[in-house]
């Protein structure tokens, strides 16, 4: 018998309150906390080498007491690491880091709590694991990536950068689509076969594949974005491109498109 709650290696995404093992070292815990946004919830990845007691958690997730009290039972706990600012995977930090008496670590020193700020090349050694800090702003300013090397596997931790499926839109106006297109430049020069463990939807087997098709589909909105904007004339607001861009997309996605084309019109004007 396991000597960590409810693991099991059987189970596939989505499974709400069960720690499903993905690989030797991460396992995930699923929010139920559903949404056009979140897709089937928030993903609370557990990471720890195979002979370590402690574990790194990775996003608690929103404050759902349920949820938290699971995440914690997998403990002790070494350090809580945050991928960025949204609620849905923060807003239980703070409460969780009392409930298992951790530090917590973010880009967003506001987010901290007895832990350095995470910046590009911070180096995490926890839990018998070695995490290195990817910037990869874009989705949000404060978003970071966490790349995983144990023995001959390597994972990379994407939060929303890249998510297991559809794909992420940028925040604007935190978000800016100049860095998240660098963003994905950095994640598709991994090395092939590096598996994406995202902060929504199922794990998948190679980041750099999925970084390089979303690089096509920005360039491909990009340039629908640009169409748009001469056939409207003038100054369009980006209401008035979705309208265009998206009409064949469901409406209550617009107002997350807005974002990314607000990003995509900004990125027009600056940079061509």
């Amino acid at each position: 018998m396991s000597r960590f709650p409810s693991i099991s290696a059987h189970a596939q995404h989505p499974a709400y309150g069960v720690l499903r093992k993905v690989t030797d070292t991460a396992s995930v815990m699923l929010a139920d906390n559903p949404s056009i946004m979140t897709l089937d919830g928030t993903n609370t990845w557990i990471l720890r080498a195979p002979d370590s007691v402690s574990c790194v958690v990775v996003d608690p997730g929103p404050l759902d007491e349920a949820h938290l009290t699971r995440v914690a039972a997998c403990g002790p706990v070494a350090t809580v690491l945050i991928t960025h600012g949204h609620a849905d995977h923060e807003a239980g930090a703070q409460r969780f880091a009392q409930m298992v008496n951790a530090p917590i670590r973010a880009n967003d020193p506001a987010l901290c709590r007895n832990g350095a700020p995470l910046t590009a090349d911070t180096l995490i050694s926890a839990a018998g694991l070695r995490l290195e800090v990817l910037a990869t702003p874009g989705h949000t300013a404060d978003s970071i990536c966490l790349l995983l090397d144990h023995e001959d596997t390597t994972t990379v931790l994407t939060g929303d950068t890249i998510l297991g499926r559809g794909t992420t839109v940028v925040a604007h106006p935190d978000g800016k689509l100049a860095d998240y297109l660098t963003s994905l430049r950095l994640l598709a020069d991994l090395p092939p076969g590096t598996q994406a463990l995202p902060g929504h939807g199922p794990e998948l087997p190679d980041v750099t594949h999925i970084a390089k098709a979303y690089l096509t589909h920005r360039e491909q909105r990009l340039s629908q974005v640009r169409a748009a904007v001469e056939q409207l004339g003038g100054s369009p607001t980006a209401r008035q491109v979705v309208e265009v861009v998206y009409a064949d997309v469901d409406h209550v996605l617009w107002e997350a498109a807005e974002w990314s084309v607000g990003a995509q019109l900004e990125y027009l004007r600056t940079e061509g």
